[in-house]
């Protein structure tokens, strides 16, 4: 058995492989964030035997950032790997005891892949970004650079008076926020699409599809190479910690914002769920009930958004985090968009869990809630 994780979005330690009965087992440990201690997403290639069975076993799951977690989780294999196509990626059964996370797996080709959640490569948003930008209606320029010199990309389409604004991963192993925009960025340059086009009359619809590409490329959970976690950066971000924050927040400053969507994974809770700013000092009626709106609308669209269950309400908002700065800024409906790691629990899907494609639908829907709020 080989374990490999020297790619894109890689991330895990081989302790030792031990010879078991009925295969063989390997023990691991996820590597932390470069320069701070958080530690959650993993991502690796294993190679042995065509149809060998394997076990593995994560050790320091117990002491990753989010612990609660993993209860209820089940780990996402593929035996085609990050080229492949998304639906090869599905759940694996998966036990969470004593602190340590385990699992079994037998690949048939002698190949698998094993992640947190379904990675979204660099190549993949460079594709992304490149077929979007093929699009007429699409105006591609990058913000900036990342700390490690990645350009910070912004799509922007539609020539309405309300700007609209989309981020996706600024925490970059919530690899989920990046299928979700892709899903959306699909249906909005989809020119038979009436919501779309609709859309696009009313609103100017501004798209970073990678926030933190630097912390992507390194297989962080939640920081950027600098160790800066970009959703608490906002109230005081600079070019220098927090470049991905800063340039971002520049551009939001020339063209205003009347909504704002933050896409986000939510490793505890299982289910689709939105975090609102209804908390910041400078709330209004109108703000709250565009929310409201929003929710209802997305909710008829895609029924694995709920809003039942979420985020306990707080008295005062942390206006470092991303859509409370920018609700209290600019006085629009902001919102951050929460998915989970594990299944929908709402509308369990057992085989994929939330899945990539679930994330698409979830993305594409969102375009019919933000016409209804505009």
């Amino acid at each position: 058995m080989e374990i490999a994780c020297d790619f894109d979005g890689g991330n895990i330690e081989l302790v030792a492989v031990e010879d078991r009965e009925g295969g063989r087992r390997a023990r691991l440990r996820i590597r932390p964030d470069g320069k701070a201690a958080f530690h959650q997403w993993f991502f690796f290639k294993v190679m042995g035997e065509p149809g060998a069975g394997w076990s593995f076993e994560i050790e320091n799951a117990g002491s990753s950032s989010y612990p609660r977690g993993w209860d209820g989780y089940d780990v996402v294999a593929s035996t085609a790997g990050p080229a492949g196509p998304a639906e090869a990626w599905v759940r694996v059964p998966s036990r969470y005891a004593e602190g340590r996370l385990s699992w079994s797996f037998a690949a048939a080709g002698g190949e698998a892949w094993f992640a947190y959640f379904a990675p979204y490569s660099l190549a993949r948003n460079r594709a992304l970004v490149a077929r979007a930008a093929e699009s007429p209606l699409v105006r591609h320029e990058v913000l900036g650079q990342t700390l490690e010199g990645r350009p910070i990309d912004l799509l922007s389409a539609g020539g309405g008076a309300q700007p609209v604004w989309v981020i996706a991963r600024q925490h970059p192993g919530e690899t989920m926020a990046s299928w979700c925009v892709e899903g959306l960025l699909d249906r909005l340059l989809d020119p038979e699409d009436a919501v779309a086009r609709a859309l696009l009359k009313q609103a100017t619809l501004h798209v970073v599809p990678l926030m933190n590409p630097d912390g992507a490329a390194a297989g962080h959970i939640r920081t950027n190479a600098g160790g800066v976690d970009l959703n608490r950066a906002w109230c005081n971000a600079t070019p220098e910690a927090s470049p991905e924050v800063f340039f971002v927040r520049e551009r939001m400053a020339a063209t205003g914002v009347s909504i704002f969507l933050d896409i986000h994974g939510d490793e505890g809770l299982p289910y689709v769920f939105l975090v609102d700013a209804d908390n910041v000092p400078s709330v209004t009626p109108g703000m709250v009930e565009r929310r409201r709106t929003f929710a209802a609308v997305l909710e008829r669209a895609d029924p694995d958004f709920q809003t039942v269950h979420g985020y306990p309400p707080s008295p005062t908002a942390n206006l470092d985090i991303g859509s409370k700065y920018v609700a209290e800024t600019f006085q629009c409906l902001s919102m951050t968009l929460e998915q989970p790691f594990k299944d929908a629990a709402n509308l369990p899907l057992p085989a994929v869990g939330w899945s990539p494609g679930r994330c698409r639908r979830l993305g594409a829907a969102c375009l019919t809630a933000m016409l209804a709020a505009l």
